[in-house]
């Protein structure tokens, strides 16, 4: 027979409210609670059953219970003293009165005292380990949870891995099989501009001079590319020399100038002689493809800045826009240090630029910072950092 839900919710109830107690009140409610009722129990177990005592039981069965409601040994032991004097004194010959003149009666009362201390240190102990035994439990559940978890992150960190290795084999691939042709195409343009034919005219020089420009950008760009899947491979140490920053910056700015000359864009130079170790032709590459991002993808004309400044001992350059700017997902994947997409990384469309992923590799590399934000005026700002010194590994 199930019981009614009406008395589960009243149960529940009186349940949440009795709980909300302190613990001293409780405790001691229910020690008295459960004492009157062996009071009343022994009382009515003897009218029942012909003056035959067994308010001895009736008494130890309550401080069991007191036991196991209550905290600690003190309610118990206690409960085991006043139940003997109310046995002696209500359920004992002579009743309503106590005495121990009574042969067997000392002996006989502590001995129930003694029973029912045993009987609650008994409990409480049994309490005492169940609970441990479920503190035990939720620990070793938190434990394998916690343990599950590092498992899947481990996972997820070894897929990615397999994923970046994947990457880095296509585009290695990839950038072979582009840098013969491209080398035929720049030594062609070479053979051309060198005719007389092609001389003559103005047009085609400039075109043939062109092509011949943009195929050196790109073998440039194919080296640069297997360069960085070297170094993420840590297959490749950078060859750092020390350079000027101010020249590197210069030299990207006149490829970004021959690129896209309709886009003005301001150099503003600290007064500090930025003298540092870094492979150039890479940082000229991060330049470059920040700049051209900012052009292609901020949809700001005029308004494109690079600065170069000192602050403490990290060389500092920043490319600023008026543009768009940049979303939450680009900007937490760069502050994050998680690689970017293609449609977020700022690649051009002509596939020249090696993305926003490779240049936080080629600055991490470089161990620099690389950081992306918002324009409190409008516009996005990406900026990077190189160490003005060499860190040397401990």
């Amino acid at each position: 027979m199930s019981i009614p839900s009406w008395a589960k919710r009243i149960y529940r109830r009186v349940r949440e409210q009795f709980l909300r107690i302190p613990e001293t009140p409780r405790s001691l409610i229910v020690s008295a609670l459960f004492l009157c009722g062996a009071y009343l129990a022994s009382g009515i177990l003897i009218n029942h059953t012909g003056g035959e005592n067994n308010s001895a039981l009736v008494f130890v069965l309550a401080v069991v219970m007191i036991s196991l409601l209550t905290e600690g040994y003190a309610y118990g032991i206690v409960s085991s003293i006043i139940g003997g004097f109310c046995i002696n004194f209500f359920f004992m010959v002579p009743y309503a009165a106590f005495s121990l003149s009574y042969a067997g009666y000392p002996v006989a009362m502590i001995s129930m005292v003694a029973i029912s201390c045993v009987v609650c240190a008994l409990t409480t102990r049994t309490k005492n380990q169940r609970a441990e035994a479920i503190r035990q439990e939720k620990r070793t559940k938190s434990l394998y949870e916690l343990n599950e978890r590092l498992n899947a992150e481990k996972a997820a960190i070894q897929l990615e891995s397999a994923r970046e290795t994947i990457r880095g084999n296509i585009l290695r691939a990839v950038s072979h099989d582009l840098r013969t042709p491209l080398t035929a195409i720049s030594g062609a343009a070479s053979v051309l501009l060198s005719s007389e034919e092609i001389a003559q005219s103005e047009k085609n020089l400039s075109l043939v001079q062109d092509i011949k420009s943009d195929a050196d950008a790109l073998i440039a760009m194919v080296e640069n590319l297997l360069s960085i899947t070297k170094i993420r491979d840590g297959t490749m140490p950078l060859n750092k020399q020390e350079e000027m920053l101010e020249e590197v910056a210069g030299d990207a700015l006149l490829t970004i100038r021959r690129r896209f000359p309709d886009f003005p864009i301001a150099l503003n130079l600290s007064e500090d002689i930025l003298y540092l170790p870094m492979e150039p032709m890479l940082i000229k590459q991060v330049i470059v493809n920040l700049l051209e991002n900012a052009i292609r993808h901020s949809g700001d004309r005029e308004h494109i800045q690079l600065h170069l400044f000192r602050q403490d001992d990290w060389a500092v350059v920043e490319v600023r826009d008026r543009g768009r700017g940049i979303s939450p997902e680009v900007s937490r994947a760069v502050q994050s240090g998680r690689q970017l997409t293609d449609n977020l990384s700022g690649d051009s469309s002509r596939g020249m630029g090696i993305g926003l992923s490779v240049c936080q590799s080629i600055i991490k590399a470089h161990g620099g910072f690389f950081a992306a934000g918002n324009n409190p005026e409008g516009g996005a700002v990406f900026r990077f950092g190189l160490p003005m010194e060499e860190i040397k590994d401990e």
